[in-house]
């Protein structure tokens, strides 16, 4: 099977829904979040930090997230996100969405 290159593009608004489903686990770092995503993918989807802290910012001015400085395992100073009541309600909708544009690309892909 041939290897296939990964975009670094994500569709509008996934990348903050991907954020959003991390942090439903719980509170957690920039980095962890990048590399939750990257496991969890198989490595099909790798997240840059040119990408996530935008995207952090987006989520932390519409107050989907909350942030609070910590210390890692590493014992480095980091900042911990934290998906609000109102970042969980969105993430429901984006994930009702999404599910809603898969299917539409799965009917087109499966017509001759």
């Amino acid at each position: 099977m041939p290897k296939i290159n990964p975009s670094p593009d994500f569709l509008p608004g996934t990348l903050e829904m991907l954020v959003l489903k991390t942090l439903s686990r719980g509170p957690n770092h920039g980095w962890g979040i990048a590399q939750h995503v990257r496991q969890v993918s198989q490595d099909a989807l790798k997240i840059g930090e040119g990408s996530l802290y935008p995207a952090l910012q987006r989520l932390l001015l519409n107050d989907f997230v909350e942030a609070e400085w910590g210390v890692t395992e590493n014992n480095r100073r980091a900042r911990y996100y934290r998906i609000t009541s109102a970042g969980q309600k969105h993430l429901e909708a984006e994930k009702r969405s999404f599910a809603f544009l898969l299917a539409g690309i799965a009917r087109v892909m499966e017509t001759s």
